[in-house]
């Protein structure tokens, strides 16, 4: 069997934004320690900011650099991934990336490997694929929910898509059998409603771009776990009529880089010195992931409430998306020195899941990235959400559902919320009599996200389908 292995080659080929090249890689070094042929597919930039792959893996686990076309200047030359440019400007990242066909082909066919897993954007791999004889999967690293939410491909569906505004999706699909909440607030899909029509300058829309995926692909390959998403796993497989595995939850693992480099060292000892003063389960971590920038406005709100709630909190904020982006967010005037002590903000890189680890965090303020979510399960801390972009408030339906966050009350037309629904919350959440509920959820979400037997059997799985079809 080991020999067989040894001769299976699989791609991985991930959308250019880091929510999604992390837990590709992720996938393929859980690949690779399995003895498996992996080939990482990225730009230049991408690879050689990605996390150190570990020393033992290497030789099953190659990194595949491809140039990324020239963005005719709408973007900066150096903008490589979704966190380099501000949201407007993804579009012509798209562009970009759709320009890296040529580069793929010359390298399937020079490799011509048994399977290659894309992403979402990269809609026409299928079709190269097809003519090459490779196996094509769609890798979603979206929630399994999301799945269902594409129109049905299966021959024997006969559904027609009238979704045509942003109301349309505030509500589950009707081919959607059994009685769920999981949709978009309006607010959220009307901020990234370009994502559903094609008015962008690539052409295709993202909804578009995910329909083609799966309808050209022979298999499905969706982050998640059937203990906690069996009725999508199976509704997923009658809707589009082909296989959908499930690869597990997929927790960012630390890389041998960020254990032997000495200023994050260094960092963290000063950070785990602050948070080491904190009770246990008393402090909030805040972060939103390295996509999302909240307005000015939120900002304000969010510094507030946080000051309100009384509670201790480490805040990550990102003031700005890449170089390019001239709406600089700032803090409230005096904020810092109000709650010095109580509260520190970072602007600069934190080792999130040292953070998430230490007994003195109760609480995570987050805007439902996946891997975020998966990182707060893993180390049983209670979630808290804000979201703001792509399949955030999917995942956040998805949460409220089983009780595994809370979301910040907002205004419907368009999420505004207040600094005291901040404050409320997150007291609510992490003290509170009323809360328990969450934080004992997150506790038994641990036994599930953060075993490594469970996520080691749906890597079995996958690797038992690759090798036998």
């Amino acid at each position: 069997m080991q020999s067989r292995r040894g001769r299976l080659h699989i791609v991985l080929f991930p959308w250019l934004a880091f929510g999604h090249l992390i837990p590709y890689l992720e996938l393929a070094k859980l690949i690779a320690a399995k003895g498996y042929k992996v080939s990482f597919v990225s730009s230049a930039r991408n690879i050689d900011r990605l996390p150190k792959v570990p020393t033992h893996l290497s030789r099953f686990l190659n990194l595949v650099k491809l140039q990324l076309p020239a963005s005719d200047g709408n973007i900066p030359n150096d903008a490589e991934a979704t966190i380099d440019v501000p949201y407007d400007k993804v579009q012509y990242l798209k562009r970009a990336y759709d320009g890296l066909e040529r580069q793929m082909v010359e390298f399937l066919e020079g490799e011509r490997p048994d399977w290659i897993l894309h992403d979402f954007a990269a809609y026409w791999v299928s079709s190269v694929a097809k003519k090459l004889g490779i196996g094509c999967a769609y890798f979603s690293i979206f929630v399994p929910a999301l799945a269902c939410m594409t129109v049905p491909t299966s021959h024997l569906l006969h559904v027609e898509d009238d979704r045509r505004t942003p109301e349309d999706f505030t509500v589950p699909p009707k081919w959607i059998p059994f009685e769920t909440k999981v949709a978009f607030r309006y607010f959220e899909i009307a901020k990234i409603f370009d994502a559903v029509d094609d008015s962008n300058v690539s052409g295709i829309s993202d909804l578009e771009r995910a329909n083609e995926s799966t309808r050209g692909c022979d298999l499905m390959c969706v982050r998640g776990c059937s203990q906690l998403d069996g009725q999508w796993f199976q509704l997923a497989e009658k809707l589009h009529g082909k296989p959908v595995i499930p690869v597990g939850q997929l927790p960012t693992t630390p890389s041998d880089q960020q254990e032997d480099d000495a200023s994050k060292t260094k960092e963290w000892l000063r950070i785990k010195a602050w948070l080491d003063q904190h009770e246990a389960a008393s402090t909030v971590y805040v972060s939103f992931g390295s996509e999302a920038k909240p307005t000015q406005e939120e900002v304000t709100e969010l510094a507030y409430g946080l000051e309100m709630s009384g509670l201790p909190f480490f805040w990550v904020l990102r003031t700005r998306r890449g170089s390019s982006d001239e709406d600089v967010v700032k803090l409230p005037e005096g904020f810092e020195e109000r709650v010095a002590g109580r509260g520190v903000v970072y602007t600069t890189w934190v080792p999130q899941l040292k953070i998430l680890s230490h007994e003195s965090v109760g609480g995570f303020l987050s805007h439902a990235g996946w891997s975020s979510v998966v990182e707060a399960m893993q180390y049983s801390k209670a979630l808290m959400l804000v979201t703001f972009l792509a399949d955030q408030g999917l995942n956040a339906r998805v949460l409220e559902e089983k009780m595994m966050a809370y979301s910040v009350p907002r205004r419907e037309k368009d999420g505004w919320f207040s600094r005291e629904s901040v404050a409320d919350s997150l007291r609510l959440v992490v003290v509170e009599e009323e809360g328990k509920a969450y934080r004992d959820k997150a506790k038994e979400m641990s036994k599930l996200f953060g075993d490594a037997a469970v996520q080691d059997g749906y890597v079995n799985s996958l690797l038992d389908y690759l090798q036998s079809h």
